[in-house]
Parts: C-alpha cells; sequence; structure tokens
C-alpha cells in the first residue's frame, strides 16, 4: 500500500502538469479583468502545448527506442525530451503568452524555460538533477509571489505545497530515482529562476 501511493504522488505531481497548476493558479487569484474567451484559449493552448503534445512525442521516442521508460533514467534519455521541451516552453512564450499580454505568465513560463535549459546542461554533462522538484518548487515559488504581488492570502496554499513538495521529495526517494543531492539539486534549479525573474514583474 504505502509502495502504491508513494508511486501514485509521482503520477500526481508529475512535472508535465505544474505549467498548467500555475496557469490555472494564475487565473483563480489575479483581480485583472481578462476576458473569458481569454482565458479558456490561454488554458485550451497550454493543454495541449504541455501536456498532450509531450505525451504523444513521448511515445513516438519509446517506438523509435530513444526512451526506455516515462522516468528518463539516465541523463542520456533525458536530452532529447528536455530539448522538445524547452522548443514547446519558447513557442508559447512566443506564440501564447507573450510579454504584453500577461507579464506574470510569460515570466513564470521564461523561468520553466531556464530551468528546463539547466537541467538540459546538467545531463549534458551526465548530472541529474529530479525533474520533479524542479517542478513542484517552480510553482510554489510562482504561487508565493502572485500572493505577495496581489496582497492576498494564500496561507492555505504554502502550507499544501509544502505538504506535496515534502511528498514528492520522499516518493522520489523511497523509488530510488534520485539521491538527496540531486533532489536538492532540482529544487535549486526550479526554485532560482523563479526568484530570479520576480524583480522583472512583483
Amino acid at each position: 500500500m504505502k509502495d502504491f501511493i508513494l508511486k501514485a504522488i509521482s503520477y500526481v505531481f508529475h512535472p508535465i502538469i505544474m505549467p498548467l497548476l500555475g496557469v490555472l493558479f494564475y487565473f483563480s487569484k489575479t483581480p485583472r479583468f481578462i476576458p473569458e474567451h481569454v482565458v479558456k484559449a490561454k488554458i485550451i493552448s497550454i493543454v495541449i502545448l504541455t501536456i498532450i503534445l509531450p505525451i504523444l512525442l513521448y511515445f513516438l521516442l519509446k517506438t523509435i527506442n530513444r526512451v526506455q521508460t516515462i522516468e528518463l533514467k539516465s541523463t542520456k534519455e533525458r536530452l532529447i525530451p528536455l530539448f522538445i521541451n524547452a522548443v514547446i516552453t519558447l513557442l508559447i512564450l512566443i506564440r501564447v503568452l507573450p510579454p504584453d499580454e500577461i507579464i506574470e505568465l510569460y515570466f513564470f513560463f521564461l523561468g520553466i524555460l531556464c530551468s528546463t535549459f539547466a537541467c538540459f546542461i546538467l545531463a549534458m554533462f551526465k548530472v541529474k538533477a529530479s525533474i520533479h522538484m524542479i517542478g513542484v518548487t517552480g510553482f510554489f515559488m510562482f504561487a508565493v509571489a502572485i500572493g505577495l504581488h496581489y496582497h492576498i492570502n494564500i496561507n492555505g496554499t504554502i502550507a499544501l505545497m509544502m505538504i506535496i513538495t515534502g511528498a514528492v521529495a520522499t516518493s522520489r526517494l523511497h523509488l530510488k530515482a534520485h539521491t538527496n543531492e540531486e533532489l536538492l539539486l532540482g529544487l535549486f534549479t526550479g526554485f532560482m529562476p523563479q526568484l530570479i525573474f520576480l524583480n522583472y514583474w512583483l
């Protein structure tokens, strides 16, 4: 039962869903008026580009034997998926969330791009950083920033995200997917770009 729960945590809080969670969190908290049709268009675009497209590309890579499992256990397996993810994120920044529309989400995804690029560089040097921790801590920092930006109480969200972050780290350790050092490296890689970019929009 314990193994099932910890494995489920890794899938439920998979890094592939974190960009969408960031977008949904922003639209649920922002006091700015944004037309409903614009919100729906942005969310649909993010779902297609950050979830559906990567899943389809994963199965393509698996079919041609460029990846073995969705866990991407080796640094070599990570290179192509990370590169593809960086290209997709860049496309989002150019076509879906340009800086002159929703500045907060633009810098959120710019932070994601920097984290992805950093993870790619690390993989090139055969160093693994936990992508799960990158995703969770990147969203965590963005959520805190939104609370500060709009002066809203998100204590519940912060408490929940602390629990989720701990659960994800525990899950990855229990499954022997990462070492403590790789988890800390992932935390730093996800957290820092979001923190640095606060200077440009907070």
